[in-house]
């Protein structure tokens, strides 16, 4: 009982953050009808910013850390957004009431990674003062690209039935031309060849905080404007952008749980495997399916992610920390 208790106190902590506070702003201004817009250039540059500093903090970090120590979370990381993809193609693109490319486009969403979720996850434990390896934020595009090439590569397969094999070498390509992981590469090739520390501390931390909680106020806002889009598809996306992000963020805390024992990875670095995991692209993910899989209905896969997997990773991020918190002791 008492286990339960300190789980709930930790969890309903975690809840009052200013990150969270933001996202449900978002989504009440929206529900308000109000006309408050930040337009879409500034929301890219904010997305920008944040996404260099991930990827500097880690590449500075890396330069200090051994291949060892990072190849075997890059590989679960790999291994996770492939399984997930693949288990939503065998349930949920799997069902009579879902056409298989639909189920296979949301599937290979809820496989990649956020990168709003992925900052305000880097933001919440800064603030409570958790520690983690600065490296585990670059396992982003291990999970990330896998994810979008196993449901691009499924999809084909569907359309095709046998008709010739899909291009992997051109989908690992335009994923890796997407404007986040641009923006995460180049910080990270930045943090590791370079020496951008100064720069690093006295522009890109400063920025952090206030930059994400423009980013989560926009976010609240585009998923209660998407909810309109759900409605038109089968109810079963909606269970499945439920469950998803809980089922996925439990595989990712499991499996950073058995990296920790083999490798000694922090409980904060497992945490943000579990928040990767939990998250669904909300960046890189739906330009890169628009183009690969036209046939698929955006309405399903972007919906269901923006207006329910998105705001629930968010929200999953406290039961994270708070169920690290009782495993770890931290």
């Amino acid at each position: 009982m008492d286990l339960i208790i300190d789980f709930l106190a930790a969890f309903g902590a975690q809840l009052q953050t200013p990150t969270l506070a933001f996202l449900l702003g978002g989504m009440m201004l929206a529900a308000l009808g109000s006309r408050l817009e930040i337009p879409d250039p500034v929301y890219r540059f904010i997305v920008v910013v944040l996404l260099l500093r991930i990827g500097i903090g880690a590449g500075i970090a890396i330069r200090n850390t051994t291949l060892a120590e990072i190849l075997l979370p890059a590989l679960g990381a790999a291994a996770l957004g492939i399984g997930i993809v693949l288990i939503g193609r065998v349930t949920l693109a799997a069902l009579p009431a879902t056409r298989p490319e639909d189920g296979i486009a949301t599937a290979g969403l809820f496989g990649a990674v956020s990168a709003s979720t992925l900052a305000a996850a880097v933001v919440m434990m800064e603030e409570e003062g958790i520690a983690h390896e600065a490296w585990v934020p670059a396992l982003y595009p291990f999970m990330d690209i896998p994810a979008l090439v196993t449901a691009i590569v499924l999809a084909q397969l569907v359309r095709a039935k046998g008709r010739g094999r899909p291009k992997i070498g051109a989908i690992i390509a335009e994923s890796l031309r997407g404007s986040a992981l641009s923006a995460l590469a180049l910080g990270l090739v930045l943090g590791l060849v370079t020496r951008p520390d100064a720069v690093y501390e006295s522009f890109y931390n400063p920025l952090f905080r206030g930059f994400l909680s423009l980013l989560m106020l926009v976010m609240g806002m585009e998923a209660y404007a998407r909810l309109a889009e759900l409605r038109q598809v089968a109810h079963v996306y909606a269970i499945y952008g439920v469950i998803a992000p809980i089922l996925h963020g439990a595989l990712g805390f499991g499996l950073g749980y058995l990296v920790h024992l083999a490798t000694g990875l922090s409980p904060g670095g497992v945490v943000i495997l579990a928040v990767m995991a939990a998250s669904s692209s909300d960046i890189s993910g739906p330009p890169t399916l628009r183009a690969a899989i036209p046939s698929a209905n955006p309405a399903a896969y972007i919906g269901s992610s923006t207006s329910i997997g998105t705001p629930l990773a968010l929200l999953s991020i406290p039961l994270w920390l708070a169920l690290a918190d009782v495993v770890f002791a931290i």
